[in-house]
């Protein structure tokens, strides 16, 4: 019996050892897997619960003008965000049934102490105030409230923090990118998305070059995930990008934007663009695509015309379709992105290359009927009666057709895809912005008489408004293409030059001899032909007009849709700018002539003050260029009568004194010949009046209104004496009051304006 037991005792103590030993090999093996097979994973994990890693967002590089005037800048801003396992007050084990009732109470008065202060800020409607009240619920320890908040109202939420000891609500530092000019070069900046990625533009072309690399700070927490002492924090600094210097000029920007807006919304236009460059080294100096956009707000309509239709679209897919159509129609750049038919600005290159080629000279003349025959079709001038005999000039001068028909056809198709191809235009101009569009044109091989002839007059062939531009460079400046380009030179956050541009010459087009003579044909334009409204008192200035019919698009019923345009090149004697000014679509049939030749004569009249070019005056022009006013304060009236009519002005006395106290224009500022100069003999208030609308009257109607107004006038623009021409912008709004003897600017243009 004793043996049978001790047996069965040997046999339990055996099988508890294999059990003993297999549970041990077990755990070793267990213990071998997870150190040895997720060793890794595990220490990763055990890391991320002891250690907080948080990002400090890096600053986007800054987007200067070319006189450092800050375009595009990027600030610190917050995210705040919620830690919803800490809004409601932790229950203990050893809490009683009061206790947790009271410490639920009082996490439901947390929880809703901030919704009521987050909704009362950010002025949230029932919907967001219950979106909120959900986030403080959720099951994790993260939740945003608001991103991007600025300075002002972080310290009102830090405000709020301390004093309800709030520990559950967090901010954490990021950027915002902010542009001070709101819509000013909008189409050249772009944007960024939420991102701060670009999105369009400069900002997105140059992206890589203006992010930043984040840095980071990494802290170590306690079993409660509170942060611990700092000496066990770790600080990687941010790098913030580099910053870009454009060629933009804020001042040239602004007055070709100003002009092209005015168009634009007077003649609710499909569209109004510009481009202004350096002819000599390929800057631009401004660009210019409208309706453009807020880049604060790019989803935002500005045109009052998109604004407008909007609003008689009733079905809401219709009207979401329309919007968002309009908006990007608003983001995109035609200059670069798009083609157009240059029209009659293209006779300018076909005058280069039929003198370059010695098939005409500036003797040469042609009989214009009014039109001409091309194989089986007839080919009118824009003028159907017919210029009549005209010399090479007077054939640009007049836009003529039939002239610069025969004159391709002289070139022949070799030599004019030769030129064509010489300019640039068979290919991109490879300028730094994204979506440029390539030229649509014929190759040599597709050319007929039909094709030629067409082609010599500007239409067959579709160009970027930027390709246009740069080929009136290379006329400009001796003939030499060169490329153009929008960042002058990038620097890193230091302010040390990471890169700089340099101009490139692609190639010598036509000679020197020839960019003279073509110079002078478009001061002739300008003078005697149909640029007058391009003129600019004090400056040599040269133009083409030009109109091309929208083949395919007009609408059964409508008329034809026109897109026109102006070339310039100033000053023709020794050119510093070219530009293109382009108009699309507008609800008149009006010319290049009549509605962007204006506009190029603003922006030059501004480009040569900016750029220092002082003007040199006719001694007709001198009998309508304001001067100084002289200064007669302390003196007495008597005297200073007999001074003001010395200087050919007159003077109107406030008060019954017998010395001069005050005078209006002061000496600093300008007051044209034959002007009125305020006295005032007493110590009085200023004596307003309200400037009157002078759009739509002549020049002597204009001077009439002024003077019975009590304004002084200054009169702007070509050929005042004809009937034809009319006040189409002011200086100063209608309606505004200002200080009588004020001068008020008053802008005249040539309404007379051909389709060619």
């Amino acid at each position: 019996m004793k043996i049978n037991t001790s047996k069965n005792m040997l046999k339990r103590l055996l099988i508890l050892g294999v059990v003993i030993v297999f549970l041990l090999s077990t755990n070793a093996v267990r213990v071998l897997y997870l150190q040895v097979v997720r060793g890794e994973e595990l220490s990763q994990k055990a890391e991320s619960q002891q250690m907080a890693d948080t990002e400090i967002s890096a600053m986007r590089g800054t987007i200067y003008d070319a006189e450092g005037n800050v375009l595009a800048k990027s600030a610190t801003v917050w995210n705040i965000y919620l830690d919803p396992k800490v809004v409601d007050l932790e229950i203990l084990e050893t809490d009683t049934a009061e206790q947790i009732a009271a410490k639920e109470k009082k996490s439901e008065e947390r929880r809703n102490l901030i919704v009521d202060f987050f909704s009362e800020l950010f002025e949230y409607d029932d919907e967001e105030k219950e979106k909120l009240l959900e986030k403080t619920k959720a099951d994790n320890r993260y939740e945003i409230i608001e991103k991007k908040v600025e300075n002002n109202v972080k310290e009102k939420i830090s405000e709020f923090i301390s004093e309800n000891d709030l520990n559950c609500i967090g901010m954490e530092q990021t950027t915002k990118r902010y542009y001070p000019y709101d819509s000013l070069a909008s189409t050249v900046i772009g944007f960024t998305g939420a991102d701060d990625q670009g999105l369009s533009g400069l900002e997105a072309y140059y992206d890589e070059e203006l992010t930043g690399v984040n840095g980071r700070v990494i802290t170590a927490k306690d079993a409660f995930s509170n942060d611990i002492a700092s000496e066990y924090e770790t600080t990687v600094e941010a790098t913030d990008g580099n910053s870009l210097v454009t060629t933009i000029n804020q001042t040239v920007q602004y007055y070709l934007e100003k002009g092209l807006r005015d168009t634009l919304e007077q003649y609710q236009a499909k569209g109004a663009y510009g481009v202004i460059m350096n002819c000599n080294t390929g800057a631009v100096l401004a660009m210019a695509s409208l309706p453009d956009y807020d880049c604060n707000d790019p989803y935002t309509l500005t045109y009052s015309k998109y604004i407008n239709e909007l609003k008689e679209v009733k079905d809401e897919e219709e009207k979401e379709a329309y919007q968002s159509t309009a908006i990007q129609n608003q983001w995109r750049n035609f200059t670069v992105s798009d083609t157009y038919v240059p029209g009659s600005v293209f006779k300018t290159f076909i005058a280069c290359a039929a003198l370059e080629e010695n098939v005409v000279s500036l003797d040469t003349t042609y009989n214009c009927t009014g039109s001409i025959q091309v194989d089986k079709y007839k080919m009118n001038c824009h003028y159907h009666p017919g210029h009549g005999l005209q010399t090479f000039t007077q054939g640009l001068e007049n836009s003529c057709n039939p002239f610069f028909i025969t004159v391709g056809q002289k070139l022949g198709v070799h030599n004019y895809y030769k030129y064509f191809d010489a300019f640039g235009f068979t290919q991109t101009t490879g300028i730094d912005l994204l979506g440029e569009a390539e030229p649509q044109y014929y190759k040599e091989d597709q050319y007929g008489i039909v094709e030629l002839s067409s082609a010599s007059f500007g239409q067959t062939n579709s160009l970027t408004p930027i390709q246009v531009c740069t080929g009136l460079c290379a006329i400009a400046n001796g003939g030499k293409l060169v490329k153009p380009y929008l960042v002058s030179s990038i620097v890193d956050a230091e302010g040390k030059t990471v890169s700089k541009t340099e101009t490139t010459v692609v190639r010598q087009v036509i000679s020197e001899e020839t960019s003279e003579k073509v110079r002078q044909m478009m001061k002739s334009v300008v003078d005697n032909g149909t640029g007058k409204n391009g003129y600019v008192a004090g400056y040599s200035v040269g133009g083409k007009t030009g109109t091309s019919t929208k083949l395919g698009e007009s609408a059964e019923g409508e008329g034809d849709k026109y897109i026109v345009s102006f070339a310039a090149i100033a000053p023709t004697d020794n050119p510093e700018i070219a530009m293109i000014i382009i108009v699309d679509e507008p609800n008149q049939d009006l010319g290049g002539g009549a509605l962007c030749a204006p506009i190029a004569a603003e922006v030059i009249e501004e480009s040569m003050s900016v750029l220092g070019i002082e003007p040199t005056y006719s001694e007709e022009e001198l009998e309508n260029v304001s001067d100084y006013a002289p200064n007669v304060v302390d003196q007495s009236l008597e005297d200073a009568k007999t001074t003001i009519e010395q200087y050919g002005l007159k003077a109107q006395v406030i008060g019954n004194g017998d010395k001069v106290l005050r005078q209006f224009p002061s000496s600093s500022s300008t007051i044209p010949k034959g002007g009125t100069l305020y006295l005032y003999t007493e110590d009085t208030d200023k004596k307003l009046t309200k400037v009157p609308d002078f759009t739509g009257l002549t020049v002597n109607e204009a001077k009439s209104l002024a003077k019975s107004n009590n304004l002084n006038i200054q009169v702007s623009g070509n050929d005042l004496t004809s009937g034809s021409v009319i006040a189409y912008r002011q200086s100063d709004d209608k309606s505004t009051e200002v200080e009588q003897g004020t001068v008020v600017t008053v802008y005249f243009k040539n309404t007379q304006s051909v389709l060619d």
